[in-house]
């Protein structure tokens, strides 16, 4: 779609007091949005929820230039607009009532994705981490396109799951795709595109102010077939995500914690309303793959089982996974002690035993412990 008719779209959307059921209620009527534009306001006045002020609006529309404006830095930054018309929309958010008429996309969308949305604490615990990176992980090499926010904490760990497997992740943001929040994630922001895409409904320039949140929430749920809890307060914003997923029709899944921990509140209580306790990626799978077509494993690769399942060993180690090889090997150790011995980062320990285990370089047992794999 070129920039000509693009700006019609971004003009429309521009104006205060179109919605977006009104949005779409005007181009369904007059064909496009460009035709909108050539309407009168009688005309327009027609449509249902379009007052004689916003018909007025849309007439006399003058900020030609800020449009022009938007689409520059759209080009400069190496964004696409999608809009609904479109294939590459993604086909689950059409059923949204309140699905934004375009969205902005850096990397790749693919119509023959399946979504799965994995959601959580932005304070997430090492367990936390550890778990959303195996699921993850393990949906991705089942062909799952893993979708969450690009949030610190969970969210993170569910993109840098998919990556770690060569899987497809898309990451929506609260802002526009030109400010990357956090700004810690630069990294990660370019690794999702490198393997999916990261969408935004804001425009170029817009800041993650603390209302764009909640409306990006629906997104993630609205594009996925089921919303996956791990770690949610009581009042965590992921519980307005598995709300809406559930408003939606989408399915809920949810991670037990301990009922010690204030971080699990939010995600057993949604398992006590009726939200399903997830144990391995199977209990995601079996609510899921009779909707769709079930997908080839990325790369040839076959998920295992359950979350302890073991997978072929593989000899080479590079000088991190020797370090953690060397302590495991000798005795079984829990993943608290590692981080201590070592003296590195929770994160990089959590990339390195999610690496390792794909590897089958290790194994999981109950209790967060990890011991040497078996040769096969």
């Amino acid at each position: 779609m070129n920039d000509e008719i693009l700006k019609y779209w971004i003009a429309l959307k521009s104006i205060k007091g179109i919605g977006y059921v009104s949005f779409p209620a005007l181009v369904d009527r007059f064909g496009s949005p460009s035709a909108v534009f050539g309407a009168s306001v009688s005309e327009l006045q027609q449509t249902e929820g379009i007052s004689r002020h916003i018909a007025e609006a849309i007439v006399y529309f003058k900020a030609w230039d800020k449009v022009k404006a938007e689409l520059e830095l759209i080009n400069k930054n190496n964004v696409k607009i999608v809009t609904y018309h479109d294939e590459l929309y993604p086909g689950p958010l059409l059923n949204v009532y309140d699905r934004p008429p375009y969205i902005y996309v850096r990397g790749n969308l693919s119509n023959e994705d399946i979504n799965i949305a994995i959601v959580g604490s932005r304070a997430a615990s090492t367990y936390g981490k550890y778990t959303t990176e195996r699921i993850s992980r393990e949906l991705a090499l089942q062909g799952v396109t893993v979708v969450s926010g690009m949030a610190r904490g969970i969210d993170s760990s569910a993109h840098r799951g998919a990556i770690t497997a060569h899987g497809r992740t898309v990451a929506i943001l609260g802002s526009g795709l030109d400010v990357i929040y956090p700004p810690e994630n630069k990294k990660l922001f370019a690794d999702i595109i490198e393997n999916g895409a990261v969408i935004s409904e804001f425009p170029m320039g817009t800041p993650p102010r603390s209302t764009n949140f909640p409306a990006r929430n629906r997104i993630i749920s609205g594009m996925s077939y089921g919303v996956v809890i791990v770690e949610a307060g009581e009042k965590s914003g992921s519980l307005i995500t598995a709300r809406l997923a559930l408003e939606q029709g989408r399915e809920v899944f949810a991670v037990p914690g301990s009922i010690d921990s204030a971080g699990s509140r939010g995600a057993n209580k949604l398992i006590k309303q009726g939200a399903k306790l997830i144990e391995n990626t199977e209990d995601i799978l079996e609510e899921i793959l009779p909707q769709i077509e079930q997908k080839k494993p990325v790369k040839g690769c076959s998920a295992p089982e359950t979350l302890n399942a073991s997978i072929p060993r593989v000899e080479k180690l590079n000088a991190a996974e020797q370090k953690l090889y060397d302590l495991i090997s000798k005795k079984r150790m829990h993943i608290d002690d590692l981080i201590s011995l070592t003296g590195s980062s929770s994160a990089d320990i959590l990339s390195t035993l999610t690496t390792m285990e794909l590897k089958g370089i290790i194994r999981q047992y109950p209790g967060k412990f990890f011991s040497a794999g078996r040769t096969s």
